[in-house]
């Protein structure tokens, strides 16, 4: 058994340690210890300055290279995508200003922005799943190319959506067929709408751009029309519907590393070869490549860029044949009529129930 004399060792030899090291701190090793931590402070500071002044050098390297990027935009783009008309399709938190320098960059290709679409939270709200298979049932009879009997809610108002988007009138292309600008008005309106436009849709788009921005994190406000999160199945379907009712779609992503949108098209089998990809549609490089990403698409040399051993730093020019808007000869047995009001869900309506 430890008794009180052991007890009182310990002490005394810890005393006497601590004595010692202040004896010696104080005396022969304190010059030693002072140099010493001086030395290490200096060195860390010159560390420091100098991964100042190599950040400093790194961001100005970057920046004089976006400037170069920036500058050679127009020249690169020049002609890649005449007369084409393109329709965003915006899901999650897209900035303005990556909107505004989007379509810019498609201005500068020689295409027009013809829609600018805000994916809503209704799309994918759980107390909506009623609505929006009712809804979606309404929808489906007035495509000219409705999806499998059997694709699902999500697959039919990808379709609607993009239908809506994409349709012509034959008898005058220049404008948006009847039945096509119906399809936008239901997904659109009341309280609930699925989606949000910046501007009246009056002409059909030739190809579409799916833009995935930053997904709210955990905790975050209500969305809003602004900032939706779209979980992937919905997103792969309006990708699938772009890829299968326009000339091409480009997927640009919010990242350097490309979001979870652009990595599920790229892992998808059916997709990977036919639909196009840009990682960062962020930053001035991604925004040019993203016009010259669609033209390579639509001339059936589809691709991915960005950063990555397996990308490609920048899409291939193509020659794309000029923009045929001939007006068709009416079929004398075809119909355009609206979508019925009565046959839509109204406002007031409320869910029979969560799907």
């Amino acid at each position: 058994m430890i008794d009180f004399r052991y007890h009182i060792v310990s002490l005394i030899s810890v005393f006497l340690a601590l004595a010692v090291g202040i004896a010696l701190g104080a005396g022969p090793l304190k010059e030693t210890i002072g140099d010493t931590l001086t030395g290490q402070v200096e060195a860390l500071r010159a560390e420091k300055e100098g991964l100042r002044t190599q950040l400093d050098e790194t961001g100005g390297d970057l920046a004089a290279a976006d400037a170069f990027v920036s500058a050679s935009g127009e020249r690169l783009l020049a002609g890649a995508l005449t007369d084409r008309r393109v329709a965003l399709v915006l899901l999650d938190e897209v900035p303005e200003e990556q909107v505004t320098a989007l379509t810019e960059r498609l201005a500068q290709a020689g295409a027009s922005v013809s829609a600018t679409a805000t994916v809503n939270a209704a799309w994918t709200d759980p107390a909506l799943a009623t609505y929006r298979r009712t809804l979606a049932g309404t929808l489906v009879s007035y495509l000219d190319e409705p999806p499998a009997a059997d694709a699902g809610t999500e697959a039919e108002l990808a379709e609607a959506l993009v239908a809506g988007l994409v349709g012509a009138d034959s008898a005058t292309p220049d404008t948006l067929a009847e039945n096509a600008s119906s399809l936008l008005d239901v997904l659109a309106e009341g309280d609930r709408a699925l989606v949000t436009f910046t501007q009246d849709v009056t002409q059909a788009a030739d190809a579409v751009v799916v833009v995935s921005g930053t997904v709210p994190e955990a905790g975050d406000a209500t969305p809003t029309a602004e900032a939706t999160p779209v979980t992937s199945e919905p997103r792969l379907a309006l990708v699938r519907a772009a890829q299968r009712l326009s000339e091409g779609v480009v997927v640009a992503g919010a990242s350097r590393a490309g979001d979870d949108l652009v990595a599920a098209v790229r892992a998808d089998d059916d997709l990977t070869g036919t639909v196009s990809t840009v990682a960062d549609a962020t930053s001035v490089t991604g925004q040019v490549s993203v016009p010259l990403a669609l033209a390579s698409g639509i001339g059936d040399r589809p691709g991915h860029y960005g950063y990555g051993d397996d990308l490609a730093a920048l899409p291939p020019a193509v020659q794309l044949a000029p923009v045929d808007r001939t007006p068709g000869v009416p079929d004398a047995g075809a119909g355009a009529g609206d979508v019925p009001d009565a046959e839509v869900p109204g406002d007031g309506e409320q869910p029979g129930g969560e799907g």
